[in-house]
């Protein structure tokens, strides 16, 4: 899908993100509140640079499962949001899908609700010289993420954790 055309005239109520960040974050919001209303959950937005072109992925979750018209739906509805809302962004397509085994982590609470699962972390600054993890989450305490790595409890603070993901996620809390 494509996101923009033609500059217009600007009402008061769009938004004029500058960079990746703000756009991720302005995308966010919006999404959050669409997911609500929908009666899912948001569970990670991604706005990325791919070979294709650039990306903007969400993942969306709700505790029937999600469906092909789930997504369609999101979609539809968020690429007219972004629309009306984001000006001046780059050209991009919209993806949305289930999480899948690999679910995302996004948030704090996330590392909380899938205690003893499986989970990769990625950080973007060292923790104890390392900046990849693969272990057992063992949840989270003021404001870091604790994961059990060969018999070892490593703790990485949330804001350097740069993508985390569940490994092979049956879709069972």
């Amino acid at each position: 899908m494509k996101a923009h055309g033609k500059k217009q005239k600007y009402h008061e109520k769009e938004l004029f993100p500058r960079n990746n960040v703000e756009i991720l974050a302005q995308v966010k919001i919006l999404a959050e509140l669409l997911c609500e209303a929908e009666g899912m959950e948001l569970v990670h937005v991604e706005y990325q640079r791919e070979p294709g072109g650039r990306i903007l992925r969400l993942y969306i979750d709700k505790s029937e499962g999600v469906t092909l018209g789930d997504c369609a739906n999101i979609s539809s509805q968020l690429s007219d949001i972004l629309d009306v809302k984001l000006k001046n962004i780059m050209s991009y397509n919209l993806e949305v899908s289930s999480p899948g085994p690999d679910r995302p982590l996004g948030k704090l609470l996330d590392f909380e609700r899938f205690k003893n699962r499986l989970a990769k972390i990625r950080t973007t600054q060292p923790v104890e010289g390392k900046n990849k993890f693969k272990g057992v989450l063992l949840g989270t305490s003021e404001g870091t993420v604790k994961i059990l790595v060969n018999d070892k409890t490593v703790v990485i603070p949330f804001e350097e954790i740069n993508r985390a993901r569940l490994i092979n996620y049956n879709g069972e809390d």
